[in-house]
């Protein structure tokens, strides 16, 4: 894996907020939708989504090292492929293309995570 920059500072200083009690939804999902993140993809290049209380869910990363500690809680030392996409294509193209509704968890394994329920990722 190469260096990723995602330009993600204006999504965690949103998300920072959030935690703080004092987010705004609409500057948050904004965030999300201009950031480049880290989406990991199966072994034949497909986008990996899981199931968590009866919804689907797509997992984001805002960098390498929130990535690595998604693999390592997984217990996967084998690494896994990921795509640099802008949180606009994955909620506009890839995540409306599934059969299910299904929504964007980002840096699910680290200290601040944060959910996009499917109505919400695209508003």
């Amino acid at each position: 894996m190469g260096a990723v920059d995602g330009g993600c500072g204006e999504l965690l200083a949103e998300i920072d907020a959030f935690y703080q009690g004092f987010g705004q939804p609409r500057a948050l999902t904004e965030a999300l939708r201009s950031s480049v993140l880290l989406m990991p993809v199966t072994d034949d290049d497909r986008m990996l989504t899981s199931t968590f209380g009866g919804l689907d869910w797509v997992c984001a990363f805002t960098s390498e090292g929130e990535f690595a500690r998604y693999l390592a809680a997984r217990g996967d030392s084998d690494g896994r492929g990921f795509r640099a996409l802008f949180g606009s294509r994955i909620v506009d193209e890839l995540v409306t293309g599934l059969p299910r509704p299904t929504g964007v968890v980002v840096d699910i394994a680290g200290a601040s995570p944060i959910a996009f329920p499917p109505a919400e990722a695209r508003s």
